[in-house]
């Protein structure tokens, strides 16, 4: 038993150590000069009225660039707000009458 809670210790020691190394590694938050910030949102500015055809820069993201993200988070709302729905409705007659 001893030697197992010590092989739980240095594996939990090991992946901390990863973790922290990985963290270490990251760009600093919010610079504008991290590798998110490259190149989609300076193709969004700059190309994204002339390759959608629309008039309005978010609508051409939401629906012409990000169109499945935006289906899929609706897609996963829905099916959350159906299981409350369907959980509140089957919980409402229990615990009366006792």
């Amino acid at each position: 038993m001893r030697f197992r809670n010590l092989l739980f210790l240095i594996l939990a020691l090991l992946v901390a150590y990863a973790v922290v190394m990985t963290v270490a590694e990251l760009p600093p938050y919010g610079q504008p000069d991290n590798p998110v910030h490259n190149q989609v949102a300076k193709r969004y500015i700059d190309e994204a009225l002339e390759e959608t055809g629309v008039l309005n820069m978010v609508t051409a993201i939401v629906l012409d660039y990000r169109a499945y993200d935006t289906m899929f988070e609706t897609i996963v709302l829905f099916t959350a707000t159906l299981a409350v729905v369907i959980t509140l409705k089957t919980g409402k007659g229990e615990g009366r009458g006792r």
